[in-house]
């Protein structure tokens, strides 16, 4: 029986839910699940220019590991692209140290420290926030 899946560190969420092609009438087919730790790699890898050893060790995975997160999410990239499919993102076997909320009135994405106990968006204090990542699950509710 293979071993279970540990859980991959993520410092932040997307700041996206997805992305869809501009222009194309394929409209009828699945989306490309994007998960949060293949967003990650991706961004440590290509945007943050880390090499696959530091952003491993940032993402609390080996460097073989997080060598197939990223070639994974290349390959998705490329399929959406390609297949002109929209691509979703889904919080998959992921945590984060932190709890992300987003704010439903300005859109501002936030946390808040744990000694504060209101929950409100600090940019305009409206009381219309949603967990969008949990560092237990990927629930989204309204507070």
């Amino acid at each position: 029986m293979p071993r279970s899946k540990l859980q991959r560190k993520v410092i932040a969420p997307p700041r996206f839910k997805g992305f869809k092609p501009y222009g194309c009438v394929n409209h009828d087919e699945n989306p490309i699940e994007l998960l949060y730790e293949e967003y990650e790699a991706i961004k440590l890898a290509d945007y943050k220019l880390m090499n696959h050893q530091e952003a491993a060790v940032l993402m609390g995975v080996s460097r073989a590991t997080f060598a197939r997160i990223y070639e994974k999410a290349r390959r998705k990239i490329a399929r959406a692209l390609v297949e002109t499919r929209e691509i979703i993102t889904i919080s998959g076997n992921s945590f984060s140290d932190q709890k992300w909320f987003l704010c439903n009135s300005c859109h501002s994405r936030f946390t808040i420290p744990r000694k504060i106990e209101k929950k409100c968006c600090p940019l305009c204090r409206s009381l219309k926030i949603e967990t969008i990542f949990d560092r237990t699950s990927d629930m989204r509710f309204e507070i």
